[in-house]
């Protein structure tokens, strides 16, 4: 891996609870909680002190078990959840020096529509079922300024055949897709500004082994060619040993073990990670 001056994504201490907090746990270091949970006032801590960054053409994988905050952290990254605290930074915004949690809601959604693209687990999240599918593109580009109808169509035909949807489907309604066919029109989308960060967030989950075999592999050429970032979430190492060139593993809202994939999956040092590895053996 190569050695970037700045980073795309710059994230510094990312708290987010759901809940008020007691006297138990905002005065504890972590040692009151249950995991994650404050047994006195039902708080749950779902990130804490998350720290990291993720530079140009790289993949970044996060994997943990449900409920490790990796799907919050998410969440937070897209603007989709509010910090508690912490700061972000994004190298095509303002040059990298604004914190983008601490901006107002209209330049979040002004970031959120230029400079990120973001895959849900599941489609619902993402697209208007009834629309079609260019007309899905079509709603993401017109978010982000666009008014001219020609190239927005010309750039949903573009994208759909990148996304290996066949040209007489792609005025037909994601409704009537298979749930494959969903999430590469869900790519499709994420990508149609040209964002320079992509989020995936657990896009194989509940899809047929061969179909996730096609997303994974869609995913894999999709970053190759445009050198696009991803930050890619699962529970599935697998998933993340295909893809990602770092990973990050969390548990508890915590990150308690981040390298190389590869050097994760050979030497694995906290025991939780290695329980992981020893399962996709």
């Amino acid at each position: 891996m190569q050695d970037f001056e700045q980073p795309v994504l710059s994230v510094k201490s990312i708290n987010k609870q759901f809940g008020d907090g007691c006297v138990n746990c905002r005065e504890s270091k972590g040692d009151r909680l249950l995991k994650n949970y404050c047994p006195v006032c039902g708080t749950v801590y779902a990130c804490r002190d998350v720290t990291f960054e993720v530079f140009t053409g790289e993949i970044l994988g996060v994997v943990g078990e449900s409920g490790s905050g990796k799907s919050t952290l998410m969440e937070c990254l897209y603007f989709d959840q509010e910090v508690s605290s912490g700061e972000g930074y994004i190298s095509s915004y303002k040059d990298g020096t604004r914190n983008v949690f601490a901006e107002s809601s209209q330049q979040k959604r002004y970031i959120r529509n230029r400079m990120m693209g973001k895959v849900y687990q599941n489609p619902l999240m993402s697209l208007k079922m009834n629309f079609s599918s260019i007309g899905n593109i079509a709603e993401k580009l017109i978010a982000a300024g666009n008014r001219n109808v020609g190239k927005m169509e010309a750039r949903g035909i573009e994208l759909l055949e990148h996304v290996n949807i066949p040209v007489y489907r792609m005025k037909e309604a994601p409704k009537n897709f298979s749930g494959g066919m969903q999430q590469r029109v869900q790519i499709a989308k994420a990508l149609s500004n040209n964002p320079p960060l992509l989020l995936l967030d657990e896009v194989t989950t509940g899809l047929d082994l061969s179909v996730q075999a096609s997303v994974l592999d869609l995913i894999k050429t999709i970053q190759r060619e445009l050198k696009i970032t991803v930050v890619i979430v699962s529970h599935d190492l697998g998933v993340i040993r295909m893809l990602a060139d770092r990973t990050m593993v969390m548990l508890d809202g915590r990150i308690i073990e981040h390298g190389l994939t590869d050097q994760i999956l050979e030497d694995p040092q906290h025991s939780y990670t290695q329980k992981l590895v020893q399962s996709l053996l």
